[in-house]
């Protein structure tokens, strides 16, 4: 799809489906569509794994801890927009789980570069990032929790308004959904199908840093990655 179309139709799709959505689209800055394989992207593998991307779909079909970091760094304000679909059709890894993300992440022992430390794909080793996260069907799909780490290898404060259970938001299985993670200064936000499950206003805003996909024991489909420079 040309760029000087794609921002305009995703426009077009965020403010019907969200017409209080406190920020505008200016242009696509970043885009995957996973024909080309994983130059674009970094694995982080706990055990191995199927990580791979072809024919337009992004595979993570992953016996324990994974995280896929995309190589360019972020810098605010910005939308990430990727479509995913939790597989449940008997395969060994479809346990339906942990549809999880980082966002605008840089690490505490590494602050100028993420890839400068060395992590396992062990969610432990995740700790010292400084980021927002979400886990979205966590703890086999009960529930859904979003966290603005801080980078201390110990402390993971969590709000008990961030620590969600209702059926709504939760994973299903074999359904695509569209998730939206925003960082619009001190706005952060999650979006799943146009629905707004997290809204947080910080008052020192993670402003650069990079997107990571997390799962742990799962297969997950992901298409139509875009990054979007917001107004």
């Amino acid at each position: 799809m040309p760029l000087t179309i794609a921002p305009l139709l995703a426009l077009f799709t965020l403010v019907a489906a969200e017409p209080d959505a406190p920020f505008r689209i200016a242009k696509l800055l970043y885009s995957d569509s996973f024909t080309g394989g994983m130059n674009q992207w970094v694995a982080e593998l706990e055990q191995p794994g199927v990580v791979e991307a072809r024919n337009g779909i992004f595979h993570l079909d992953v016996p324990a801890g994974a995280t896929v970091w995309f190589r360019p760094e972020l810098r605010g304000p910005v939308t990430i927009q990727y479509e995913a679909t939790m597989m449940g059709r008997g395969g060994p890894h479809d346990r339906v789980s942990d549809l999880n993300c980082f966002w605008m992440a840089r690490d505490a022992r590494s602050p100028q570069n993420l890839f400068a430390t060395r992590r396992s794909g062990k969610f432990a080793g995740y700790n010292q990032l400084r980021a927002y996260y979400v886990g979205q069907g966590g703890n086999t799909n009960t529930t859904t929790r979003f966290r603005r780490d801080i980078g201390d290898p110990d402390l993971r404060p969590l709000l008990p308004e961030h620590d969600l259970a209702s059926a709504e938001v939760l994973l299903k299985a074999n359904v695509t959904q569209k998730i939206q993670l925003v960082a619009n200064r001190g706005r952060i936000q999650y979006y799943n199908d146009g629905k707004l499950i997290f809204d947080f206003q910080d008052r020192a805003p993670y402003t650069r840093g990079h997107f990571g996909l997390r799962t742990t024991f799962s297969h997950i489909e992901v298409r139509n990655f875009r990054v979007y420079r917001l107004n």
